[in-house]
């Protein structure tokens, strides 16, 4: 049972952690963020297995992590409340040419950011050939040219 629990925690925390640690982590990863993942996942492996580094153990603690993740698919798709606290939104960064510049700095995406996606989907080179750019649940920027 301490290894249905230690999982089930860690689960949570990892959960939490990347919540507040926002979209724009997920988005791209510099080899300062492999590093620091990879410290991660040694520090959750030891904090998830503890002194117990049997096959039993690592059995029980991979299931249990399966069994978590399902049942917050499940509830994903049940309450849409739960989705968007888990998942979160969409969210329109730029309108009609126009930078909205509250949401990029909360979403902690500077415009240079948008630029650089706008570029690489859309070949654009400037705000006002935008006309949406919409930070996707995923961390991706998504560009809606204006005609």
């Amino acid at each position: 049972m301490e290894t249905v629990l230690r999982a089930a925690s860690m689960y949570l925390l990892l959960m939490v952690v990347l919540k507040v640690a926002g979209r724009r982590t997920l988005m791209e990863m510099t080899s300062f963020d492999l590093i620091l993942l990879l410290i991660i996942s040694e520090a959750t492996q030891q904090a998830l297995l503890g002194d117990d580094f049997s096959i039993t153990g690592a059995s029980i603690t991979i299931i249990t992590l399966i069994v978590i993740d399902i049942m917050f698919g499940i509830l994903k798709t049940r309450f849409p409340r739960v989705e968007m606290l888990i998942d979160g939104t969409s969210l329109i960064l730029v309108e009609e040419g126009k930078l909205l510049s509250q949401r990029a700095r909360k979403a902690g995406i500077s415009e240079d950011d948008i630029l650089q996606s706008a570029r690489s989907s859309q070949g654009l080179e400037r705000l006002d050939q935008i006309k949406f750019a919409i930070l996707e649940k995923n961390g991706k920027i998504s560009i809606i040219p204006r005609e």
